[in-house]
């Protein structure tokens, strides 16, 4: 089996465990912008999609060129699919 090492740097973590941010970016993270408007958004509208989970694949530029969305990728996976598994028959 092989094994993959992460391209990611090791970064600080605090007491707890978790990430550090540098103090600088700390104290920006305690204000709201201006510019955010959140005044007509919608409370929780992906947390039943996110709570499903979701599986991500990344297709090859190429293969991607091929498809406009992901409901074209879906209907010929299920094609193949159903190819596929009536040779098997």
């Amino acid at each position: 089996m092989e094994r993959y090492e992460s391209s990611v740097r090791d970064s600080l973590l605090d007491k707890s465990g978790e990430h550090m941010k540098p103090a600088k970016l700390r104290a920006k993270d305690d204000k709201m912008r201006a510019e955010y408007d959140f005044s007509k958004g919608v409370r929780g509208k992906y947390s039943k999609l996110f709570a499903k989970g979701t599986n991500i694949i990344v297709l090859d530029p190429d293969v991607a060129k091929v498809f406009r969305n992901s409901k074209e990728v879906n209907s010929i996976l299920r094609t193949l699919t159903k190819i596929a598994t009536q040779k098997a028959k």
